[in-house]
């Protein structure tokens, strides 16, 4: 699942890459199940800025390497030089906010391959995607509660568009870990499935986003993130200047054409 030429960030804690017109964000922390320091924060929040310029990335998939975690949320060995004083909290909030936000908003469609614990901030992580697949063997919570932390309006807000917020009450008043199926029954996951299957199913998943035209997906994408936003704050005339161009373009002729031919398009995003 996870390519083997990916570029290392923040001393190969992280790796990045687009391979095959996907890009990947690879948390590469095993030995402390995938949690994320505040190094890896400022280096993903750079590589996805990267990725979301580049045309050849058609879809990106957020995973944890090692396949016994997902991400475990902060390094908790790392508190005391991190976010030990009233000032280190705040600069390590804004820099893991400005991460969320960056995935929240990346403009084309982001999947997380969850595979073993998806904890706290990896959670967190998870629910900035548009889908999230998962392994039958993944669990999930939110141990804030026990840690004595503090999250804010945005993070449960993102969860809340997910589940019901009685569930997300669940979540954080137990503190408790929730199996994939209980996760999939509250709306948190899209899909469960074996660990013999999700690389094969997820793949599949990949190729027909990049055989899909990628200005319709643009376009449906900048909906979707306008209708989470404040109503004053959704640019329609820009996405509506999105929805014409899909029609004034070659792709919607390559599409009519593939129809009536009875042939797979070729779509080339213009």
């Amino acid at each position: 699942m996870i390519p083997d030429n990916l570029k290392e960030y923040a001393d190969g804690l992280l790796l990045a890459g687009t391979v095959d017109r996907v890009g990947y964000l690879v948390i590469n922390n095993p030995q402390r199940h995938n949690a994320i320091s505040l190094d890896m924060w400022s280096a993903a929040t750079q590589v996805l800025g990267d990725m979301s310029k580049d045309r050849e990335t058609r879809a990106l998939v957020v995973t944890g390497a090692g396949g016994k975690a997902f991400a475990s949320g902060a390094d908790i060995s790392k508190f005391e030089s991190e976010r030990a004083t009233e000032e280190a909290v705040a600069h390590y909030q804004t820099t893991s906010a400005g991460f969320y936000s960056t995935l929240e908003n990346f403009p084309k469609p982001t999947i997380a391959v969850i595979k073993g614990y998806c904890i706290g901030g990896g959670l967190a992580l998870a629910v900035c995607c548009d889908i999230r697949i998962c392994t039958d063997r993944s669990s999930f919570g939110v141990p804030a509660a026990k840690l004595g932390l503090g999250y804010g309006y945005t993070g449960i807000k993102r969860l809340t568009r997910l589940v019901t917020v009685s569930f997300a009450q669940e979540i954080f008043y137990t503190a408790r870990q929730f199996s994939a199926q209980e996760a999939c029954d509250m709306g948190l996951v899209n899909r469960v499935l074996s660990a013999t299957v999700i690389d094969p199913y997820v793949h599949d998943y990949l190729a027909r986003i990049r055989e899909n035209a990628p200005m319709t997906i643009a376009a449906v994408k900048a909906v979707t993130l306008a209708i989470e936003q404040d109503p004053d704050d959704r640019d329609h005339s820009g996405i509506d200047k999105m929805v014409d161009d899909c029609f004034r373009s070659e792709d919607y002729v390559e599409g009519r054409r593939a129809f009536m031919e009875k042939r797979k398009p070729q779509f080339k995003g213009r």
